[in-house]
């Protein structure tokens, strides 16, 4: 009886094994896919969707991929200063970052930044949910890898700035100036930029109160900082 339970022990195991390689597998295959080739997709845009069509069943998406070269410098700059100043430096982690992070969030007993670079928001929003699971940050840790060994910092941004959400119901660069300004990712100017960038943590929010007091206030402080941004 024993040994038989130890050997169907084994056999599942092996099985859970061959489920996760198969899944990095799977990852793998997209992201080398993605390096030439644009994703017209991603988990947190078909999760927001499917939230939107619960409500809503013929509900879209604004959603327009827009090449590298036509994003506005001025976003590139905005969003790095923003998000990960020191993006085109590190190979996909800011461990200073993340530890002034951690002190931060012990300081005020609540998590209030979470020191995420560019290249892990983007694994996060290409292939996890939004659950919060200490599986999901070891995962979410491996793609990373796979982002930065796999890709330019140059393609990392250019997907980065075409799959985030900027509002409801807004993802990517083109689709926010749009919604936003009126004007294409191209012709965003520098203060623009600055809100668009403040906008990434609480894109939903900020779509509904477009004039809060904190969100001028980092529009501000983005401005500022944008001129030493290093953009690939």
């Amino acid at each position: 009886m024993i040994r038989t339970l130890s050997r169907w022990a084994g056999r599942l195991l092996l099985a859970v094994i061959g489920l996760v390689l198969f899944y990095q597998i799977w990852i793998f295959a997209h992201i080398w896919w993605w390096v030439e080739h644009n994703p017209s997709d991603s988990a947190f845009m078909s999760a927001r969707r499917d939230v939107l069509q619960e409500k809503k069943p013929n509900a879209t998406l604004q959603h327009q991929w827009v090449a590298y070269d036509r994003i506005s410098i001025n976003l590139k700059r905005a969003v790095i200063a923003a998000e990960d100043a020191k993006f085109v430096d590190h190979e996909g982690f800011d461990w200073e970052g993340i530890q002034k992070a951690i002190e931060k969030n012990e300081k005020k007993g609540r998590v209030v930044a979470g020191g995420s670079t560019i290249s892990q928001q983007l694994a996060k929003n290409l292939f996890l949910s939004s659950k919060r699971t200490p599986w999901r940050k070891l995962e979410e840790a491996v793609i990373t890898v796979m982002l930065e060994q796999m890709m330019t910092k140059r393609r990392i941004l250019e997907i980065y700035l075409n799959v985030i959400e900027w509002g409801e119901a807004v993802f990517g660069c083109e689709a926010a100036a749009r919604h936003y300004y009126g004007v294409s990712a191209a012709a965003v100017g520098p203060e623009q930029a600055a809100k668009l960038a403040a906008m990434v943590p609480n894109p939903r929010f900020y779509d509904r109160n477009r004039f809060a007091r904190g969100l001028q206030r980092k529009t501000g402080i983005i401005l500022s900082r944008m001129n030493s941004a290093d953009v690939p």
